[in-house]
């Protein structure tokens, strides 16, 4: 019998989770009424340099980290990463699946890291513009890199230089992901761009996009000629009224978490907006569903460990992010949740844990792949409560 948690058979991942979290957070709002004041932090911004604890790490070999769920490998195998940290390092980890939607983590904690109280924890995990958010607010604790030298050797040039974060002394990612289109090759014919699939009528009415406001709406910045990393609002205002255009011809079926794998699978629906993730555990089944990078290109996301103001174990922490960016580690971890690993050297260590994995390029990517890559540039709070209506309006009206 098949292992349950074994990556050929999981289907829970966390961006199916964070998808279906933002689903239900917006599912009760009225069009064009959503506001979100979880935004509103006047007066919250910190200077780590004062706002930060005594490290007792060397005295108490402990850390708590919360993550999202279904992101490791099994805590129990002896033989596991998790087990295996714990044993080689002698610290005992507290380690928490509770982050099931960045904003809502997000409302969870401000009220503490806002006013420079701990929220008893050493690691949290955050998607990009949400570690941006929080690090931009001086909420987050600059890393000691001369104890974290696997992740300032083997991070993949990629993913370094991010704006908010150049130096890399706030955060590693956890794991990377790419949005882009999947279609049923034994249904349709090659589906090559967002333009065709917001068009063509031989897709129409089988299509879906995803719940993930920055994933399509960066798509639709691209297809309405505007930079996704760099764009105003009349771009904005442009994009969203070719979706409500789209949405209102009935092109598209539904906005979706990860409802799209079964429906994509069954033949139901024919193309849709993708995880790169998802796209793999489908294939282990149906290897007539394709994951295709756009014309316009791919969505690059990561997650990122970060270490909150008032953590009392930093230098535990940073002991787990080296650990996880030992090549070898990582192959292990990237076997399971068949994503992006994040970690150069991986993809060799990958030949000794599943063959099978080493030339898949949704989880090592080449220096191409990865060049066309993009995301949405970081919004201030008036733009993020003015686009989540305008989203709301489209997707769920």
């Amino acid at each position: 019998m098949p292992d349950p948690l074994s990556p050929r058979t999981r289907g829970l991942t966390r961006r199916h989770l964070l998808a279906g979290a933002g689903a239900a957070a917006f599912a009760g709002a009225s069009a064009g009424a959503l506001k979100l004041p979880f935004f509103g932090v006047a007066g919250a911004a910190q200077d780590p340099a004062t706002c930060r604890a005594v490290d007792v790490s060397a005295t108490d070999k402990r850390m708590i980290i919360s993550n999202w769920p279904a992101y490791i490998d099994s805590k129990k195998k002896p033989d596991g990463t998790f087990q295996t940290f714990q044993r080689e390092t002698g610290i005992t980890v507290s380690y928490t699946d509770d982050i099931n939607d960045n904003a809502e983590f997000y409302a969870k904690v401000r009220n503490q890291l806002g006013s420079c109280q701990p929220i008893g924890r050493d690691i949290i995990t955050m998607t990009d513009w949400m570690a941006a958010r929080m690090v931009g607010l001086g909420w987050i604790q600059p890393m000691d890199k001369k104890n974290i030298p696997n992740v300032q050797d083997n991070l993949l040039d990629a993913l370094r230089n991010r704006p908010w974060d150049p130096d890399l002394i706030y955060h590693a990612p956890w794991q990377t992901g790419l949005t882009g289109i999947a279609y049923n090759a034994a249904k349709v014919k090659e589906v090559r761009s967002f333009s065709e699939l917001m068009t063509r009528s031989d897709l129409t009415g089988r299509v879906t996009l995803l719940t993930e406001m920055r994933d399509t709406m960066a798509f639709m910045l691209k297809v309405t000629g505007a930079d996704p990393t760099d764009f105003d609002d009349t771009e904005w205002g442009n994009a969203i009224e070719y979706l409500r255009k789209a949405v209102a011809s009935g092109q598209i079926r539904a906005f979706t978490g990860n409802d799209y794998t079964q429906d994509l699978a069954a033949g139901n629906i024919l193309a849709c907006e993708a995880w790169s993730g998802d796209v793999i555990q489908l294939q282990y089944d149906n290897p007539d569903i394709k994951f295709v990078t756009p014309e316009e290109g791919l969505s690059l996301w990561s997650d990122n460990m970060i270490i909150p103001n008032q953590a009392t174990h930093q230098a535990n922490a940073e002991a787990w992010m080296n650990y996880y960016y030992d090549p070898a580690v990582a192959a292990k971890l990237a076997a399971y949740v068949n994503y992006i690993c994040p970690v150069k050297g991986a993809q060799q260590e990958m030949e000794k844990i599943d063959p099978s994995l080493v030339d898949n390029p949704l989880i090592f990517p080449d220096d191409d792949m990865l060049a066309g890559t993009f995301s949405m540039m970081p919004l201030t709070d008036q733009q993020q409560n003015e686009y989540e209506g305008d989203w709301a309006d489209v997707s769920g009206g």
